[in-house]
């Protein structure tokens, strides 16, 4: 008897395919007021690859990525002029060649981008009309408002992949707090009940057409594509 393949087992939604609400309670934003915050606490969590900063200024609490070398009892300005590791300032007051770190995409959105452990994008230039030119980490260049905020640094936790996961249980927590579907089992190793390309009959499938409007069981394949085979 067959079963529900997994873009249908994932859609209908279960307790094997749903996320750790409380690997997510954490959520990382900048604090609307302006002044001298205060590193409250480290927090590990599990939803996010490195360790965050709870931070509070005037009675609100805010969390952000820690950079290297923060510390519990640090404090650390938001708004000012002063170019040093945790401070958030806005990009138009940001000398060019500073690391930067999680990058507000549209002013006052909290930060978006370069939230990973060990990663950080580089102020590149000052251009017109309050404008900036970020270099990201895979060496391309956005340009943003000059009044995005950004905090100054490098995010701690280098060398993250570096460390092995030495036995598959860890590597299941890990999926499991993201939602990941882990371990990926290729389609044509399934059986032909569990699965539109199960079986193979020698390995050797044929490309499959769904269209646009499948459900999930037979939407598996080429989508509505535009052309197949080779291009000659």
């Amino acid at each position: 008897m067959g079963k529900r393949i997994i873009s249908q087992a994932r859609g209908k939604g279960s307790m094997t395919y749903r996320v750790r609400r409380a690997a997510y309670s954490y959520k990382i934003k900048y604090a609307q007021k302006e002044g001298e915050a205060v590193i409250v606490n480290m927090i590990h969590s599990a939803g996010h690859t490195a360790p965050l900063l709870k931070l509070s200024i005037a009675n609100e609490i805010f969390y952000n990525p820690a950079f290297n070398g923060a510390v519990v009892g640090e404090k650390i300005l938001i708004g000012s002029n002063e170019i040093k590791d945790g401070n958030i300032l806005n990009l138009r007051s940001i000398s060019p060649g500073t690391s930067i770190y999680n990058i507000e995409r549209n002013p006052g959105d909290g930060g978006k981008m370069i939230r990973t452990a060990g990663s950080s994008a580089m102020l590149s230039k000052h251009l017109e009309h309050n404008k900036v030119s970020i270099l990201m980490p895979n060496r391309k260049e956005i340009i943003l408002s000059g009044y995005c905020r950004a905090t100054i640094g490098r995010i701690a936790g280098t060398g993250r992949k570096l460390k092995p996961f030495v036995k598959a249980g860890r590597k299941h927590y890990l999926m499991k707090a993201r939602n990941k579907l882990w371990p990926r089992t290729s389609a044509i190793k399934v059986n032909a009940v569990d699965h539109p390309f199960g079986s193979g009959r020698g390995k050797r499938p044929k490309s499959k057409i769904a269209q646009r409007n499948a459900p999930p069981g037979a939407r598996v394949g080429h989508l509505r594509p535009r052309r197949t085979g080779h291009k000659r």
